[in-house]
């Protein structure tokens, strides 16, 4: 049997064993479910530790190399300006989509809930203090921190938001290292390699462990939310889910058609484990060593393309969070009774552009940025807390349309930039 089928078995019986035991084996009746919840935990935490503790060495291999590569056949910019272009079209599309969408539906409209306690409520203190310190420093400093006064101290510190910067050493030691290695037989050209291979083969390892890993985390969540956890939000997240679905099969779907040319049911279907792999673990860097292998093995890009448009993208390129960003802003100005004037609707396209670029691609990642977005426009910062409850549920919903749009930038990329006496596709 191969991968995605064995991923796709744990997902459904973890949906299906989590919702049984969440009706029938409540944990008020029955503490002892307690043990089952932690042992689920332990073994999908393990199995995330796996994942990440190689995607930063697979981050900086992959970046260096690639640079490398592509500024010795002197193809970086051309498709540096590509990949940033189309990040930028596809987040663009993405929040007009978002805003098209709410204020059609207006899922805000008459909303009710207890303004005080949501105040009060812990999780939105700690993300209100995270904007704060944000927003105390001074604008050029968010330039001046793109480039890492130590790189070592970036990487150690990559999943606490200075992977951007860790990735902007890289580029830059990628396009050194063009002008003063001679070519791909370098003892460091050939060492990085060895570290990137190295690192797809712990990623193997742990793949072994994926359809477990997957059930445990599914069935935990499940579990704990029950099927009725989206709740006086449901038509919030049901809004989002089909601008989502939008983006991925209308969007997407016709880019691979026309710029591609490439049929768009069996591209998707070809990257179905990594769907299924992003939706579990709701995070860009954990699924991109599967994004890489099948990047290069199923769907036979470039390497050279794919490792420097897919590790670039796992951060910057952010089309479902970006929409994400621009549905709740919208939703909860229809919550507060604000109306946003056309300039404030442009502004939340905007910022919400931008902001989808600059999010961490790891779990809850976008919700300090989507604070930012609602005090510009006036909104209360509080009401962020409306959207907790269900945003595990969007944010792997989001972070799998992230992952889909970083397979389809690098595929439309190797179609005006593959070689093909260097490139197997």
């Amino acid at each position: 049997m191969k991968l995605p089928a064995k991923l796709l078995i744990g997902f459904l019986l973890g949906v299906a064993l989590g919702l049984a035991a969440h009706y029938g084996l409540p944990l008020q009746a029955h503490p002892s479910m307690r043990w089952v919840t932690d042992a689920m935990t332990l073994v999908g935490s393990l199995w995330l530790r796996i994942i990440f503790m190689v995607v930063v060495p697979l981050i900086g291999a992959g970046l260096v190399v690639g640079v490398f590569e592509l500024s010795k056949g002197r193809n970086l910019g051309k498709v540096a300006i590509s990949s940033i272009s189309y990040t930028l079209l596809f987040s663009f599309l993405a929040v007009l989509i978002a805003v098209g969408l709410t204020s059609l539906l207006k899922p805000g409209a008459g909303l009710s809930f207890d303004r005080a306690a949501l105040a009060q409520n812990q999780s939105v203190i700690a993300i209100q203090k995270t904007v704060a310190a944000t927003q105390a420093k001074p604008w050029y400093l968010f330039i001046v921190d793109l480039l890492p006064q130590n790189p070592l101290d970036a990487a150690v510190r990559a999943f606490q938001g200075e992977i951007v910067s860790f990735m902007f050493f890289c580029l830059f030691f990628g396009y050194a290292l063009s002008l003063v290695a001679g070519s791909e037989e370098n003892p460091l050209v050939r060492g990085l390699e060895t570290l990137f291979e190295a690192s797809l083969q712990v990623i193997e390892i742990g793949m072994k462990l994926a359809p477990l890993a997957i059930f445990c985390i599914i069935f935990k969540t499940v579990y704990a939310l029950g099927a009725g956890f989206l709740g006086n939000v449901a038509y919030f997240a049901s809004t989002v889910v089909l601008g989502l679905l939008i983006q991925q099969f209308v969007v997407y779907g016709a880019a691979l058609a026309i710029i591609g040319r490439t049929n768009p049911w069996a591209f998707f279907r070809q990257c179905r484990g990594v769907y299924l792999y992003a939706f579990s673990t709701a995070s860009s860097n954990a699924t991109l060593p599967l994004a890489l292998e099948t990047a290069e093995n199923t769907l036979l890009l470039p390497p050279r393309i794919s490792r420097f448009v897919l590790t670039v993208g796992a951060s910057a390129n952010q089309n479902g969070t970006a929409l994400f960003e621009g549905v709740t802003v919208l939703f909860l100005a229809q919550v507060y009774g604000i109306h946003l004037s056309f300039a404030s609707q442009v502004m939340v396209v905007l910022l919400s552009v931008l902001a989808g670029i600059g999010t961490a691609g790891v779990p809850g990642g976008s919700l300090p940025l989507i604070v930012v977005l609602l005090v510009q426009v006036g909104i209360p910062a509080e009401g962020i807390g409306l959207i907790l409850g269900v945003d595990r549920f969007l944010d792997m919903c989001r972070t799998t349309l992230n992952v889909s749009g970083d397979l389809v930038i690098a595929k439309l990329v190797s179609i005006g930039h593959s070689d093909p006496t260097t490139d197997p596709a």
